[in-house]
């Protein structure tokens, strides 16, 4: 089971803006985006958790530590705030959980030959392929 944080309001920043895309005589009703701004450095989550955060590589987060979510999925605003926070939940229960350590393992004795008989068997495939010279 995924453990979920709890993320004050007070952390979150949700502003409303204007979508991208075609406009229209009906785009003054319905181009709503919201862009959710959330300071990774200052979140009041586990140390371990904030730095997987930090180490993603994820084009949403910036130099500085935040994450800035754009949704503009639905013509309405609330649609689009829950989606931009149901992202921003589920981003960070990715990392929540830290990765298993991996054990280093040496292939058996058996693949090793198999190994290395289909890579004898191949060179005299290739072998039968030469020019035959008297």
């Amino acid at each position: 089971m995924r453990q979920r944080f709890t993320i004050p309001v007070e952390e979150i920043q949700i502003s409303a803006i204007r979508a991208q895309g075609a406009g229209g005589q009906n785009v003054n009703k319905v181009s709503n985006a919201v862009h959710l701004r959330f300071d990774i450095r200052t979140a009041s989550l586990p140390e371990p958790v904030r730095e997987r955060l930090l180490k993603l590589g994820d084009q949403r987060i910036t130099k500085d530590g935040v994450l800035i979510i754009k949704a503009q999925q639905f013509r309405s605003l609330e649609k689009n705030r829950a989606e931009a926070l149901e992202r921003l939940h589920e981003l960070i229960d990715s990392v929540a959980v830290p990765p298993k350590k991996r054990r280093p393992t040496k292939p058996t004795r058996s693949a090793m030959l198999k190994r290395l008989d289909s890579k004898t068997r191949r060179g005299q495939i290739k072998a039968g392929r030469k020019a035959v010279s008297d």
